[in-house]
């Protein structure tokens, strides 16, 4: 089995030399020490916590490197999950836990393009995904989906049989005004009709 090809970065020597020495034993891994040699595969990123100078060396390894990047990290609070997010962090270890096994575990996985996130910490992650849904793109009448209200509602409508007049009516629109509102959804959503842009809808979930 071909050994994943490791490179540690730290915003401090004393953190960088701890990671390492528990990295260096390990027959699953090849570390790299220097720039030369093959390329990474994964960089283990160890901070103390997620502020200004941790995004910016984790944006500089996202940007300068094609490797995975897993952050190793003693406290990190649910605005830092978003922003390690953003930087493309595949894994994260509190440093209470970053035992060889567990670093091990989640090196590997971010080898394989798997992400590997504390149990609580993924549940905070998806807290701040509703409430950034909430706060953000449901006052401009968006979704992640990228559909309107609107827009959701008609397909919703159409769903139920209900044709082009009686949409215009149930949601006090004009007829033409429903009408641009299909042909827009016909053209975003890259189907050559009607009925199939309501089985679109259903098969991802936006109905």
């Amino acid at each position: 089995m071909d050994r994943i090809v490791v490179g540690v970065q730290a915003q401090d020597p004393i953190s960088a030399a701890g990671v390492v020495s528990q990295l260096r034993p390990r027959p699953e891994l090849h570390l790299a020490e220097g720039p030369e040699g093959p390329p990474l595969a994964v960089v283990v990123v160890v901070v103390e916590t997620v502020d200004d100078p941790a995004v910016q060396l984790l944006r500089n390894v996202q940007y300068t490197m094609p490797a995975k990047v897993v952050l190793v990290c003693t406290r990190i609070d649910d605005q830092q999950l978003v922003s390690a997010a953003e930087c493309g962090v595949a894994g994260i270890v509190r440093r209470t836990e970053a035992t060889p096994e567990r670093l091990v575990q989640v090196i590997t996985s971010a080898a394989r393009g798997e992400g590997t996130v504390p149990g609580d910490l993924l549940g905070r992650l998806l807290e701040q995904v509703g409430r950034l849904q909430r706060q953000v793109l449901s006052s401009h009448g968006l979704n992640f989906n990228g559909l309107a209200e609107r827009e959701i509602e008609v397909l919703r409508l159409m769903a139920d049989g209900h044709d082009t007049a009686e949409i215009a009516t149930k949601l006090s629109y004009s007829e033409r005004t429903i009408k641009n509102v299909l042909r827009n959804l016909i053209t975003r959503l890259q189907v050559r009709n009607r009925t199939e842009a309501v089985a679109y809808a259903i098969r991802q979930g936006l109905i």
